[in-house]
């Protein structure tokens, strides 16, 4: 019986490995201010994750992040824009939680806009970097 292939994407034609690989390539798009990352693909999902479960610890918790590396994000955030993304309850008797703004909501359809509207916009140089890059997978960053 022949050894199987420890890389079975090699033993796949050129053009489908470039289409697997350009498929999970997408450009991140990220909102610098002052010397603070204000947005960016992580905080646009711990944004979204808080107002699903309506908690910044269940949001880290389903993102797989410590509750710590979640408030720093949310207190840059808040600390970014004009007015809080996110506001929080202390706990208690009947327990915190943490609710998206309005404002909150307003940034992350706006910046989910551009992250397609940049897209799109690089979608053929996309093709030809995946070209470039090497069978398999990458190291984590």
């Amino acid at each position: 019986m022949p050894a199987k292939s420890r890389t079975p994407s090699l033993n796949k034609p050129a053009a489908a490995r470039r289409k697997a690989s350009a498929a999970a390539l997408r450009p991140q798009l990220r909102i610098s201010f002052k010397k603070s990352i204000a947005m960016g693909p992580g905080k646009a999902d711990l944004l979204d994750a808080i107002a699903q479960t309506g908690s910044i610890s269940a949001a880290a918790r389903l993102l797989g992040m410590s509750y710590r590396r979640a408030w720093l994000l949310v207190e840059t955030m808040n600390e970014c824009f004009r007015s809080p993304l996110v506001e929080t309850a202390t706990g208690g008797q009947h327990g915190g939680g943490a609710q998206v703004t309005d404002l909150g909501h307003e940034v992350v359809q706006r910046y989910r806009s551009m992250e397609k509207k940049a897209a799109a916009s690089v979608s053929r140089e996309m093709a030809d970097f995946t070209a470039l890059l090497a069978a398999g997978s990458c190291p984590p960053a």
